[in-house]
């Protein structure tokens, strides 16, 4: 099985940039269908984003469609997530997953493998 840790979070502006890592050991992040999934306080976890194990094709909520950018380094065995414009909506902690699907879904429960999260705090 594969573990995941996520990193890079931290506390940025209204209108800044983080990037955050995911980094996968035991197994390769191209063995998976790999999503970004996010949890503010009081409220249910969320899909972000995610990447097809096969064709690497990208799929992102409507939220963050357009400033988000997920990407995944296969040498690295790495799973990126570059975040731009940030807002204070984005607040949350940051998670990403592994699912044993050709393609990533919306869901949390289709995902069986998480890392520990990171958060990230936009100020505004």
């Amino acid at each position: 099985q594969v573990q995941l840790v996520e990193s890079g979070g931290g506390l940025v502006q209204t209108g800044g940039s983080l990037k955050l890592s995911c980094t996968a050991s035991g197994r390769t992040v191209s063995g998976y269908a790999m999503g970004w999934f996010r949890q503010a306080p009081g409220k249910a976890r969320e899909f972000v984003g995610g990447i097809s194990r096969s064709s690497g094709s990208t799929y992102y909520a409507d939220s963050v469609k357009g400033r988000f950018t997920m990407s995944r380094d296969n040498a690295k065995n790495t799973l990126y997530l570059q975040m731009n414009n940030l807002e204070p909506e984005d607040t949350a902690v940051y998670y990403c997953a592994a699912s044993n699907r050709d393609f990533p879904s919306t869901y949390a429960s289709t995902y069986a493998y998480w890392g520990q999260g990171t958060q990230v705090t936009v100020s505004s």
